[in-house]
């Protein structure tokens, strides 16, 4: 086994050189060792607390890992619930609804067709990341010599198609107005699940990439803008509301309005702020240090209470839960509700917007216009042998500024400001810089390029 497939916040690589049913079973085992170890006493009551749920996206080979994983896990004495080919926010509904130790997704998310990997869960879908477990899993199945063991656990196969639908829509407000939108799936699981779940409401779906090929028309990545060509044109030709793409998983998803113009994913935690604060006055919402100032100011602008938090959503999700915060948005699309298990949904964030548009009487641009007050470089990645050495002397060279290391370093002036931290898993730094002005913007991108090298 290829200790390098072991990620920060998941496991995944290319299939069958990297990940193959041998290395499936062996990490279902470790898995099933560690999950249930958690357990408290309390929770050992419930019906289903010696099972794992596990599910799978559509890629040609996910059905054969997650049977082979499958019998890694019944090798241990745990039982199944196998939930079939789902989205990854059906794995977080899931856990809860069905009350298991965890779950497993086989998926790599927006990585291309020859990756596959697997996302881990504990109980109550909490995640499992480096720091959390997935170093244990590991050692566990590293250790492993061969996968044989006599099968004692069971299996059950549930569909919770029609649970999962009821879960979602229970977010709509009653009698939403006809609207228009396009959907690009990415040939991923958002072309099973948007018809599963909305295929009954008085919105007119424009489907694209919604075939399961095996193959990807786009890099399944919604934060590449190139990959938005095709929904941005959609929006424009057939006249929609708005536009939404998903990446391979179906957790993420990019906007964009009526003219094709593309809506940052922190302008869409800006979006929601007034919406959910007006449900629930004076809530925290959770926000991740790369997002636009514009966040924090419409989320103090509408009384709620602004946290910020580290990248990532292992990090996002144990913050809403400290802080019992109404909702969070990260710049990477995900975006976490606490009515939903504080976990990340694209099918309800879909609701949320739906509900957004239809009580608004302008259209989507004007409604966005408003945040797109300052000017945001995007995320810059560069590679970098010793990104601490770096950091460091961005630290010192900008120190006349607010300085903070709460996820690699970021400076605030009072006219622009910088975050740059370093890739968990390669030698790059990532650099994110905002500015009230396009020509202070260019200027500061300049500068620290002068300090990191070319852009990669």
């Amino acid at each position: 086994m290829d200790p390098a497939i072991f990620k920060a916040y998941d496991i995944r690589g290319v299939y069958p050189d990297q990940i193959d049913e041998e290395d499936a079973w062996k990490i279902g085992c470790a898995t099933a060792r560690f999950l249930p170890s958690l357990l408290r006493g309390y929770e050992r009551g419930q019906a289903n607390a010696n099972a794992l749920c596990v599910g799978r996206d559509m890629r040609t080979h996910s059905e054969a890992i997650a049977h082979a994983l499958i019998k890694g896990i019944n090798s241990t004495g745990i039982n199944v619930i196998d939930i079939g080919m789902i989205d990854t926010p059906q794995m977080y509904f899931a856990i809860n609804h069905l009350g298991t130790c965890g779950g497993v997704q086989v998926t790599a998310s927006h990585n291309p067709a020859k990756y596959n990997g697997f996302k881990i869960s504990g109980l109550k879908a909490t995640p499992v990341g480096i720091d959390t477990g997935l170093k244990d899993i590991e050692h566990i199945a590293m250790a492993l010599l061969h996968t044989k063991g006599k099968v004692t656990g069971s299996v059950k196969k549930r569909d919770l198609t029609a649970e999962y639908k009821n879960h979602v829509l229970k977010f709509l407000q009653p009698n939403i107005r006809p609207l228009k939108i396009a959907v690009d799936a990415s040939n991923g699981m958002a072309g099973k699940m948007v018809p599963a779940v909305f295929g009954n409401l008085p919105v007119e779906i424009i489907e694209l990439n919604f075939a399961h090929t095996g193959k990807f028309k786009h890099e399944p990545n919604p934060l590449v803008e190139e990959n938005l060509t095709q929904v941005k044109a959609t929006v424009k030709r057939k006249n929609c509301d708005f536009g939404l793409c998903f990446d391979g998983d179906a957790d993420r998803l990019s906007m964009v309005d009526e003219q094709g113009a593309t809506v940052g994913c922190d302008l869409m935690t800006a979006l929601m702020v007034p919406y959910f604060l007006k449900k629930e006055p004076k809530s925290t919402v959770v926000y991740d240090l790369r997002s636009s100032w514009v966040v924090v100011e419409e989320i103090i602008k509408n009384g709620g209470t602004p946290r910020r938090e580290r990248v990532g959503h292992a990090f996002i999700k144990k913050a809403l839960r400290d802080s019992h915060a109404i909702f969070g948005g990260e710049l990477s699309g995900h975006f976490y509700y606490r009515d939903n298990y504080y976990a990340d949904s694209g099918m309800i964030t879909l609701v949320h917007i739906l509900n957004i548009v239809s009580d608004a009487e302008v259209a989507v641009s004007e409604l966005v216009e408003p945040l797109r007050r300052y000017y945001s470089s995007g995320e810059i990645n560069f590679k970098v042998d010793d990104k601490q050495t770096k950091m460091d002397e961005l630290a010192r060279r900008y120190k006349d500024g607010q300085v903070d290391h709460l996820d690699g370093v970021t400076v605030w002036y009072k006219d622009w400001w910088f975050n740059c931290r370093p890739s968990n898993t390669e030698p790059l730094l990532r650099l994110n810089i905002e500015a009230k002005s396009k020509e202070l913007l260019d200027y500061k991108i300049s500068e620290i390029e002068q300090k990191l090298g070319e852009p990669v």
